[in-house]
């Protein structure tokens, strides 16, 4: 997410959509080989919702998500200094980190603890775990 003069080039981007109505995660992940400079689409696929493991694990990226702060102004700093951004959107929670294109500089007038930090460590991992499957 980390962009500049140029807008950042992500290694990659998955993207999890559940509608209101339907038992299913729809998982679609665009990943950037090394050296390439376009991600690549891989086919979408279905993941169940119903899935105890699937429901825990999404359960747990809202809940963690719900108790992390954004950087302010968006896009001015990555506050959690990992390079990845996360965008969620649901009924109760509106939560995206990095501006629409990326953070350009300057410094954010929140800035993450280290315990927010590894919080937001884990939500990355869950998605990334998620994405895998």
């Amino acid at each position: 997410i980390v962009g500049g003069f140029a807008p950042p080039t992500p290694d990659a981007i998955h993207t999890i959509t559940k509608a209101y109505n339907n038992t299913n995660l729809i998982v679609s992940s665009a990943v950037r080989s090394e050296g390439s400079p376009q991600l690549q689409d891989a086919a979408p696929k279905s993941l169940s919702a119903k899935d105890p493991d699937h429901d825990a694990l999404i359960t747990k990226l809202h809940l963690i998500l719900k108790e992390l702060p954004t950087e302010s102004p968006p896009g001015s700093e990555d506050i959690y200094g990992l390079n990845m951004s996360i965008a969620w959107g649901s009924e109760d929670l509106e939560w995206c980190n990095g501006g629409p294109a990326g953070c350009g500089g300057g410094l954010s007038d929140v800035q993450a603890s280290e315990e927010q930090k590894a919080k937001f460590k884990h939500a990355v991992d869950i998605v990334h775990e998620l994405a895998l499957k």
